[in-house]
C-alpha cells in the first residue's frame, strides 16, 4: 500500500481538526448530552469510518479494505472495553456528569496520542525485526488470558498508583467545577479532576499495550492502523453516553475480547513461522507447514465473536434481572404472608 507523506499530513491534519471541532462545539460548554444527540453524532462518525473503509477497499485494493474493517472492529471492541473502565474510573471519583464530556475527551484525545506513538514503534520493529512477530503473539496470548480471567478484579480508581498519585500530591476534597488546581488559604491543591485524568492516562497506557499489538497482527499497513484507531477513537465520547446503560449489560465483552486477542495471537504467531529468522528455529527457514490465515477469515471471525458476546450478554441480563424480579415477588408474597399469620394470631 503506497501512502505519500502528504497523504499522511492529510489525515493527521483532519484527524486533529474533528476533535478541535468536538472540543468547540460539544466539550467546551459543560453539560450532558441528550439520548438524541448522542445517537445521531455515534451515527455519523461510524457512518464516517465504513466509508472511509470502502474508499480504502476501491482505491487500494480490497485485501486492504478487508485489513481495514477487521482492524476497526477489533480497536472499536477494544474501545467500547476502554469505555467500560473509563465509567468506572468516573464513578470512583464521582465526576459529576455535566464534566464527565470533557473527561472522556481529554480521555480521547490522550489515547490517540498513546496509540500514534505504539504505532511508530510497531512499524518500526517491524520493519527491521521480523522476530518481533513472535513476542506480539505471546504478548496477546498472554492478554486474551489476563483479558478474560482478570476484567473488573480492579478498580483504576483506588488502585496502588492513584493511591501513590495522592501521597505525591495535595488534593482537595471536593471538585471546583472542571479546574484542575484550586487555591485555599494560600496553597496550591490539585482537584479531584486532575486525579480523574490521570487515571484516565494511565488506563490509556494500558489499552494502547492491548490494541496495537492486536491491530499488528491483522495488518503491517501502519497507515491503515493508525486511521482504524483514529476512527475507533472518534466517536466515543457520544457512545457513552448513548449505551451507558448498556456497558454494564456487555457482561461476555472481556471474554469475547479474550478469544478475540487469543485468535490474532495465534494468527501472528503463524505468520511468525512464516517469516522466521531465527536461526535455532528450523535453521532459520521459513516453516510453512501451516498456512496463514487469510483476511477474511480474520474479518468473519472477529465479527462473528462479538455478535456472540453481545447477544449472551444481553440474553443472561434479562434471565439475571426476570429471575431477580421474580424473588423479589416471591419475596413480598413471603413478607405479606407472614403479615397476614401475625394480624390472626393476634388477640
Amino acid at each position: 500500500m503506497n501512502v505519500t507523506l502528504t497523504v499522511w499530513l492529510i489525515t493527521i491534519a483532519v484527524t486533529i481538526a474533528f476533535f478541535v471541532y468536538e472540543f468547540y462545539a460539544h466539550v467546551r460548554k459543560p453539560h450532558e448530552p441528550t439520548l438524541g444527540e448522542s445517537a445521531r453524532w455515534s451515527a455519523f462518525y461510524i457512518g464516517l469510518a465504513l466509508l472511509f473503509g470502502v474508499g480504502i477497499g476501491i482505491v487500494s485494493g480490497w485485501d486492504f479494505g478487508g485489513e481495514y474493517f477487521a482492524g476497526y472492529l477489533t480497536e472499536k471492541a477494544l474501545s467500547i472495553d476502554n469505555l467500560f473502565v473509563f465509567l468506572i474510573v468516573m464513578t470512583g471519583f464521582a465526576v459529576p456528569k455535566i464534566y464527565q464530556q470533557k473527561v472522556l475527551m481529554i480521555g480521547i484525545v490522550i489515547a490517540l496520542i498513546m496509540r500514534g506513538i505504539f504505532i511508530a514503534v510497531g512499524a518500526a520493529l517491524i520493519e527491521n525485526f521480523s522476530w518481533v512477530f513472535w513476542i506480539f503473539g505471546g504478548l496477546l496470548l498472554y492478554l486474551a488470558y489476563r483479558q478474560a480471567f482478570s476484567h473488573g478484579e480492579s478498580d483504576p480508581a483506588n488502585g496502588k498508583f492513584m493511591r501513590f498519585m495522592r501521597r505525591i500530591l495535595p488534593v482537595s476534597d471536593e471538585y471546583n467545577g472542571d479546574k484542575l488546581t484550586v487555591k485555599k488559604d494560600g496553597r496550591r491543591f490539585v482537584t479531584p479532576m486532575l486525579l480523574v485524568i490521570i487515571a484516565i492516562g494511565f488506563v490509556d497506557l494500558i489499552f494502547a499495550v492491548d490494541s496495537i499489538p492486536a491491530i499488528y497482527g491483522l495488518t503491517q499497513e501502519a497507515y491503515i492502523v493508525f486511521t482504524a484507531n483514529a476512527f475507533a477513537l472518534m466517536g466515543l465520547r457520544q457512545l457513552y453516553f448513548l449505551i451507558g446503560g448498556l456497558l454494564e449489560r456487555l457482561v461476555y465483552l472481556a471474554q469475547g475480547l479474550a478469544v478475540i486477542l487469543a485468535f490474532i495471537g495465534v494468527k501472528l504467531l503463524i505468520h511468525a513461522l512464516h517469516k522466521n529468522e531465527l536461526p535455532f528455529l528450523n535453521g532459520g527457514e521459513p516453516i510453512t507447514v501451516i498456512p496463514e490465515i487469510p483476511i477474511w477469515v480474520s474479518l468473519l471471525f472477529i465479527a462473528g465473536t462479538i455478535a456472540v458476546a453481545t447477544v449472551a450478554s444481553l440474553a443472561k441480563t434479562r434471565k439475571d434481572s426476570r429471575a431477580s424480579a421474580i424473588a423479589e415477588k416471591a419475596s413480598d408474597e413471603d413478607a405479606a404472608a407472614d403479615a397476614i399469620t401475625d394480624a390472626r394470631e393476634r388477640p
